[in-house]
């Protein structure tokens, strides 16, 4: 388990973010300025039209794009300070990200998938738990099908296991209804909330749909890499 925040303390602080990108036709500004605090156990909305910088933005809280300028502090630690190794101990650890796009690894059963980051951590009891937070998203039934067997919904569910398993700090997810049809994605959606709600689990959760971030405690709105409302 994770040692507690010091009290008081955001999980999330972003100061004066800039993150820019070479292109063809030159540097990109991907986000210009952001100034964001996410407290510990808050559960936040952001909102904005597609290209405005937010699942770039949930890129950099998940330490997988590093800003060109600006600070970036997580779980009270200085992402700017670390090398690419200890980015990804942190992210093991602290951070757990559900995609649109559910990546999982084809080649694995849903106990696998799930089991994963517990096996990297050198958890002794990696598929016990595995197995266990499957039952929780009510897949103990799918325990052995690999990806291509399971329908969307339940593929994202495998996905909501595993990034719950390891029981993060802080919870990145993008757009995670976005491949699944609007009962499914309601139920998943659902379940999202449940499960940070038994965690405690700080949830960051870039959408498109002002009814489902307005499910959030709080609601940001990023245009052309700002935070504007």
């Amino acid at each position: 388990m994770s040692e507690p925040l010091v009290t008081g303390q955001p999980m999330v602080c972003l100061a004066a973010l800039h993150l820019n990108l070479a292109s063809t036709a030159g540097e990109v500004n991907i986000l210009r300025g952001i100034d964001l605090e996410v407290a510990a156990g808050e559960t936040l909305g952001v909102v904005g039209p597609s290209g405005s910088g937010k699942s770039t933005l949930l890129m950099v809280m998940a330490g997988l794009e590093r800003p060109s300028s600006g600070r970036a502090q997580v779980a009270g630690a200085d992402l700017g300070t670390m090398d690419e190794d200890a980015l990804a101990r942190f992210r093991r650890d602290h951070v757990g990200i559900v995609f649109q796009s559910f990546h999982l690894i084809p080649t694995m059963s849903a106990l696998e998938n799930v089991a994963v980051p517990l096996e990297l951590a050198g958890r002794p009891d990696a598929f016990t738990r595995a197995e266990a937070e499957l039952h929780r998203v009510g897949l103990g039934h799918r325990l052995g099908h690999a990806p291509g067997q399971l329908s969307g919904g339940e593929q994202q569910r495998v996905a909501l296991a595993r990034a719950f398993v390891m029981r993060p700090r802080l919870l990145l997810a993008d757009e995670p209804t976005g491949n699944l049809d609007g009962a499914t994605g309601r139920a998943v959606i659902d379940l999202l909330f449940e499960l940070n709600a038994q965690a405690g689990t700080t949830l960051v959760l870039v959408t498109h749909d002002d009814v489902l971030a307005a499910r959030c405690q709080r609601r940001v709105r990023v245009e052309d890499g700002r935070v504007v409302s």
